[in-house]
């Protein structure tokens, strides 16, 4: 009988999962299938992991011919974004040998030297690949990261000019050209970047498309009077994959796959130049942008698609994997506790149950979204010490819920681990949220590796309450919860801290917005800037969940009093 209730729980417990895990990963639908063919051109860089250009650690030639001869069947074009750099400097004979044009740039930053040598090599490409490359695109965002004055660069443009035959432009995004419409007159045709998640106020992947078509008049409408007729080339347009959300743009598969579609029809519809940002994901910039930077592929970092191009998109194709995974291992911690679940009631045996396989998809899916996005041995150490962690913590919680369910006396050891493993969350947290409150515009918020603390929070509060058949504020502190006796005078301090953390949070990321100028020129006052702000940040559903975890954290450590209870 005892045994039969267990397998009846299991079983529940097994389906209620993996329904709910099928319900969450059906296909969507994301648009209208891109068209046949190939797309017009492709941001190219083949720098896989291990290779960087901040590093001065470029491909080897294998690996750029590689990557170009998996995009011949996808891209008419690719556009570069340095002439020099190792077996950077072959990639025109390597794409004349694919039969992909290219628009080649140069890399200009602080750098007088570097800029000249870059400039040079650019000239002497674009001079002896006239068949290959068709534009030259002179300096990348120089003007939005504030390396070179715009009279300085416009040098650099008027020396490729007078020395090449291709047309000569210069890419930025473009409130650039807005704020220095005399380059409106220097290049032969004006390079944009809308990034809608980028932007100042940042746009929904639902108005993306309304967003491109209105940016291009507007850049259209400013040139007219300038330089009637001057060509525009979108020169970057794209939406992450994965990362932290900001305002209404949220990076995800299902996303990109919509942007990217969405994106294909305006052009088409407008007949806009466009080249998409970008072809691989780039492990690198995972330094400079965090895991958002990293993820705005249309293939992986392992050259993989990220997504189709026709037909409905998943959010996560091995969900299975994941579920079976997770099942895997809520069974060995069922075989652990197996002499006590078949002493349990029915609803103590789904409440164990139910924790135990709760923590199971947190580890699970921890380890592999970490992994995922762990570019470096520095990262991916970071992301098996954080697992363990967890899993540490899991372990103690699942004991001291079985002590809870059985009625055993409160044990003063476990309590002691479980306090130390809570407080070492809660300082990681109070760092994390630091971060982000401070500089968070590339950091994501680490919500995966606290979902089984908080989570556990909630287990302690729901076992404490079937063991007292009741929950009052005297129960919601560490010494009811975790079984002990701690010291509550100190134990409130953090409380404060956490507290506090969530405000900053919100202040962090509010000031963060009013900061940009895009968006000052379009809410000059306080008053106006400070509510579109605010609301940007409280739509923001990740940071939401990360404040509802810093506050959950703090639970335990508010009560006044440490009270020992005993069962």
């Amino acid at each position: 009988m005892r045994l039969s209730r267990l397998l009846l729980c299991s079983l529940f417990i097994v389906l209620v999962h993996g329904a709910l895990a099928w319900w969450l990963n059906q296909p969507q639908d994301v648009g209208a299938d891109v068209p046949s063919g190939k797309l017009m051109s492709l941001s190219f860089a083949p720098f896989r992991e291990g290779f960087s250009p901040l590093e001065k650690v470029f491909p080897p030639r294998e690996h750029v011919e590689e990557d170009l001869s998996l995009l011949a069947d996808k891209t008419h074009s690719i556009r570069t974004y340095s002439s020099l750099g190792g077996s950077m400097e072959d990639t025109p004979a390597l794409a004349r040998k694919y039969g992909i044009s290219m628009i080649q740039g140069c890399w200009l930053g602080y750098g007088y030297i570097d800029n000249k040598n870059e400039v040079a090599a650019l000239i002497k490409s674009a001079n002896e690949n006239p068949d290959v490359v068709k534009r030259v695109i002179v300096g990348n965002e120089v003007l939005l990261r504030g390396d070179l004055p715009v009279d300085k660069l416009i040098n650099y443009i008027r020396e490729v000019k007078r020395s090449v035959k291709q047309p000569v432009s210069y890419a930025d995004v473009w409130s650039m050209y807005m704020k220095y419409p005399q380059l409106i007159k220097e290049v032969d045709f004006i390079t944009i970047h809308i990034l809608p998640y980028w932007e100042d106020e940042p746009i929904s992947v639902e108005n993306a498309p309304e967003h491109l078509e209105k940016i291009v008049k507007q850049v259209e409408d400013e040139a007219r009077g300038i330089a009637p007729g001057k060509p525009i080339l979108i020169g970057e347009s794209g939406w992450p994959s994965a990362g932290r959300q900001r305002g209404m743009a949220i990076p995800s598969v299902v996303n990109e796959a919509r942007f990217i579609r969405d994106m294909i029809q305006v052009v088409n519809r407008h007949g806009f130049d466009y080249n998409i940002v970008e072809a691989f994901d780039q492990p690198w910039k995972s330094n400079l942008e965090g895991v958002v930077g990293a993820n705005w592929g249309l293939l992986s970092a392992d050259r993989k698609p990220v997504f189709p191009l026709t037909g409905p998109v998943q959010e996560n194709p091995d969900w299975s994997i994941h579920f079976g995974a997770a099942i895997a291992l809520w069974l060995l911690i069922v075989v652990a506790a197996f002499k006590n679940l078949l002493d349990y009631s029915p609803t103590r045996t789904l409440v164990f149950l139910g924790l135990a396989q709760i923590f199971s998809i947190c580890l699970i899916e921890l380890a592999d979204f970490l992994w995922y996005t762990s570019y470096s041995p520095l990262q991916r150490a970071y992301t098996i010490f954080i697992v363990a962690a967890n899993a540490g913590l899991g372990t103690l919680l699942l004991r001291r819920y079985q002590h809870m369910l059985n009625g055993d006396m409160d044990a003063e050891g476990l309590a002691k681990w479980l306090r130390r493993a809570y407080l070492f969350f809660v300082l990681l947290a109070l760092y994390k949220t630091y971060g982000l409150a401070v500089n968070g515009r590339y950091l994501s918020f680490p919500i995966e590796q606290f979902a089984l603390p908080v989570c556990g929070i909630i287990g302690l509060v729901i076992c404490q309450w079937l063991r007292q058949g009741r929950l009052t504020t005297e129960f919601l502190n560490f010494a009811s919860l975790s079984g002990g006796t701690v010291h509550a005078s100190h134990d409130r301090l953090f409380a404060y801290f956490l507290s506090f953390a969530a405000v900053a949070m919100i202040v962090g990321e509010t000031y963060a917005f009013m900061l940009g100028r895009d968006f000052i020129q379009a809410h000059p006052s306080l008053a106006e800037g400070l509510p579109i702000a605010l609301g940007y940040t409280l739509y923001n559903q990740q940071l939401v969940s990360w404040l509802g975890c810093l506050l959950l954290l703090s639970v335990p450590f508010w009560s006044k009093t440490a009270t020992k209870i005993n069962p």
